[in-house]
């Protein structure tokens, strides 16, 4: 059963739900995001019950405005319990201080920020500093001095965050401030299929343009990504499924990787893959399975027989976000045409509307082993050279 929600639903997910006639809840945002009868609705009410009827069900969301739904109608499971183990962050390194003893984290009010200079030298630095409820990178901050400490103590308040966004999604009224985990950064979508056990479906790292960069402009999966870091993550996620008792459960996971291997979650995102139908989406064009479908039937990849015609071609989901400095009512339009020239094979483009959200779209791309440097280039870019005025 599947639950569609603004902000995005992708051509490539309904067409899945579609072909493999997937259940739809009937909610008014999936109504006004897919206008098509012939789909295989449900109306609220009975996923409700037939939901409620199933020891452990198969739901999907697009997005976390989704969550909403969850929390109003599946009261009488387990699943709203479970959902806000891991969407807080709070309780999700509560839940395991005992697999990371020696992890430094604090809870913080919005409005102790600003008063908290007193105590920031009691805080081991670096830290992140984060709503514990958020999306998309918003109010994070990496403090490695107090000079940025006091950077972010101007920009974390209510007028400053203001958010598109339910607040069961993201709520800035609480932060989490932890300790900065050293290493490489990857996401990963998974799930746990109806008998606990962890099924990997993609594994991206997540490129950084400097050591304060927190967007999300580029992710990249490739054969040796994932043949590296598999079996690891799977041991790494077992202990976190037994104790949440997860199955049937799909996430998205964010994880920092150090020079000796160890590895530290960062956040788990759950009911979902990545947001916007991003690395859900990649699977099939990188590796030419279908994520959503693997979820919904239990099946698991066989890497083996996907890379066996494969190089060690690199996949990537570039978010066009504007750090440009230029204000969306000084641009007339982004020039897709001219950066269609300077990547060397784009799979797909996704524009979206630069006035309503913080970007321009989002690409998924084909590199050569090889030519790493494009990527590279538009990972430092400011995307000014695309911007027309």
């Amino acid at each position: 059963m599947i639950l569609i929600d603004h902000p995005y639903v992708s051509d490539f997910l309904v067409r899945t739900i579609k072909e493999n006639n997937f259940e739809i809840i009937s909610t008014k945002e999936a109504r006004s995001l897919i206008n098509d009868d012939s789909m295989n609705w449900i109306s609220e009410n009975d996923a409700k019950n037939k939901i409620l009827n199933s020891p452990n069900p198969l739901i999907y969301t697009n997005s976390e405005n989704s969550l909403t739904w969850i929390f109003n109608y599946l009261k009488e499971t387990n699943l709203p319990q479970q959902i806000r183990l891991f969407k807080d962050k709070i309780k999700f390194r509560e839940l395991t201080k005992d697999l990371f003893p020696d992890f430094l984290f604090r809870k913080v009010k919005i409005d102790d920020i600003q008063t908290l200079d007193l105590d920031i030298d009691e805080i081991k630095m670096p830290f992140i500093i984060k709503p514990s409820l958020g999306f998309f990178s918003i109010g994070v901050h990496i403090v490695r001095n107090k000079s940025d400490w006091y950077t972010a103590q101007k920009e974390l308040n209510y007028d400053n965050l203001k958010s598109i966004y339910p607040k069961e999604v993201m709520d800035a009224s609480t932060f989490i401030i932890e300790e900065y985990i050293e290493g490489e950064e990857f996401a990963i979508d998974a799930y746990f299929n109806n008998d606990g056990e962890v099924v990997i479906l993609n594994i991206l790292h997540h490129m950084f343009s400097s050591g304060t960069d927190v967007s999300d402009r580029v992710y990249s999966t490739s054969q040796s990504i994932i043949r590296k870091y598999k079996e690891s993550l799977e041991e790494f996620l077992k202990p976190i499924g037994k104790k949440a008792n997860l199955k049937n459960f799909p996430l998205h996971i964010e994880v920092r990787i150090d020079e000796k291997g160890v590895i530290k979650p960062i956040e788990i995102n759950p009911q979902r893959f990545g947001g916007w139908c991003t690395t859900g989406d990649l699977s099939w064009y990188a590796f030419n399975f279908n994520s959503y479908q693997y979820f919904f039937q239990n099946k698991k990849p066989n890497w083996d027989e996907i890379f066996k015609n494969k190089k060690d071609e690199i996949y990537s989901i570039v978010l066009l976000n504007n750090n440009s400095g230029f204000k969306p009512s000084e641009i007339s339009h982004f020039d897709f045409d001219m950066l269609e020239q300077d990547l060397e094979n784009i799979l797909v483009t996704r524009k979206l509307d630069f006035n309503k959200f913080p970007a321009f779209g989002i690409l998924f791309t084909e590199t050569s082993e090889g030519n790493e440097r494009e990527l590279k280039e538009i990972l430092n870019s400011d995307l000014s050279k695309y911007i027309r005025k």
